[in-house]
């Protein structure tokens, strides 16, 4: 089996050494991360630079560029050969609910996803790292699962999971979850620059709106293992027929169009 590694903190992070310890005596493990801290850059890719790939001296590949750029490069000529998984992580703090929309974490997972490849992205709950090798234990036991579940083939999917910062023992078992939703973000915060100019930093994440029983939330604030497995498809299929009777309304309001 090979696996390819990436992330979002970038390649130096502690997340992704503890995950590429964790995982080096499952597969051949591969590890192509950016350069730099690369958060909330979702599924970005870069189109209007070059990108260059280094190696590190613990053989990590670090590229200059987004998560999605190192899946993709990765993907498409740079290892050679086609990984059985992606794995993105471990994040330093959650990616829950609407956060998944804006990870870098997720954003490398589901540029492997797209590719057709089963992938899966790795979260600590909280950021600092504490219990740090609890979830790389706990990732590699997920992962030794998948890898057993890839023999009876079947569709790619994408995994998102989130895991508390709990030793070991203490963490509860896995939990399949519906994605939450928070409330709308802090203000941006405003600074003067040097120069007289007004900066803006985007603010912090809301609280959450939606932590109901059955979310990635609320798992993992009662100390599951959250996982919510992902689609692309962003279609809102519930109102397909809402808007088709309202496209066509607005089609015969418009007059003739001959």
């Amino acid at each position: 089996m090979k696996i390819l590694i990436s992330n979002d903190d970038g390649y130096q992070a502690p997340g992704i050494v503890a995950l590429h310890d964790a995982l080096k005596s499952l597969a051949d493990v591969e590890v192509v991360a950016p350069e730099q801290n690369n958060s909330a850059k979702s599924n970005a890719l870069t189109l209007h630079s070059p990108l260059y790939v280094h190696r590190a001296a613990n053989g990590f590949r670090y590229v200059n560029g987004t998560p999605a750029d190192c899946v993709h490069i990765a993907l498409t000529g740079l290892l050679g050969y086609r990984p059985d998984l992606v794995v993105s992580g471990i994040n330093n703090g959650a990616n829950m609910g609407d956060d998944t929309i804006y990870s870098g974490t997720v954003g490398a997972a589901m540029e492997g996803y797209l590719f057709g490849i089963p992938a899966l992205a790795f979260s600590q709950v909280d950021k600092g790292w504490s219990e740090l090798q609890a979830a790389a234990e706990t990732a590699r036991g997920i992962v030794q699962q998948m890898l057993a579940h890839l023999s009876s083939g079947g569709a790619p999917w994408l995994l998102n999971v989130n895991i508390p910062n709990r030793p070991l023992d203490q963490l509860k078992p896995v939990r399949i979850c519906r994605l939450g939703r928070r409330h709308v973000a802090e203000p941006v915060i405003t600074q003067q620059s040097p120069r007289g100019e007004t900066m803006y930093w985007i603010g912090g994440a809301g609280p959450a709106k939606d932590d109901a029983e059955g979310t990635d939330f609320h798992a993992a604030a009662q100390g599951h293992v959250a996982m919510t497995p992902l689609k692309v498809d962003l279609s809102d299929h519930d109102r397909m027929v809402y808007w088709a009777q309202t496209a066509t309304q607005l089609w015969r309001g418009g007059g003739d169009r001959a």
